[in-house]
């Protein structure tokens, strides 16, 4: 997923903010970003990032409403890949092990200390 990984900042806020929405239009992007530049900044970043083939529009009237071409869980799966790689050496049980640390981690529910219990268990099993 190189498409990905080559966005600038601007452009992966804009695609955080289209993903955390499904769909959205340069306007609403706008409202959404904490230190937003100007409306045709932002419409232009837009139309990169569908040249990029990471966004496809389709027009409401004058508006275009744009929506990501990506899968969100493939994309979930490889942003969490690239900051394992990144900030952990490759180490998954280095990421799980901060997140799990972290001050203010709310606690987890007993159906997903199960789930994890069976992950760490599968993973065993597989000598992973």
């Amino acid at each position: 997923m190189k498409q990905l990984q080559s966005l600038s900042r601007r452009e992966r806020e804009i695609m955080d903010i289209v993903f955390g929405a499904s769909s959205a239009t340069a306007s609403e992007v706008r409202d959404r970003m904490p230190e937003a530049p100007s409306y045709s900044a932002v419409r232009a970043t837009m139309r990169i990032l569908e040249q990029k083939g990471v966004l496809k529009h389709e027009h409401d009237g004058k508006r275009y409403v744009y929506r990501p071409t990506l899968n969100p869980s493939k994309v979930r799966k490889n942003a969490i890949e690239h900051l394992v790689n990144t900030f952990f050496d490759g180490s998954a049980a280095s990421a799980l092990l901060t997140l799990l640390e972290r001050p203010g981690t709310t606690g987890l529910s007993p159906e997903e200390l199960d789930r994890m219990a069976q992950l760490i268990d599968d993973a065993r099993k597989e000598g992973r």
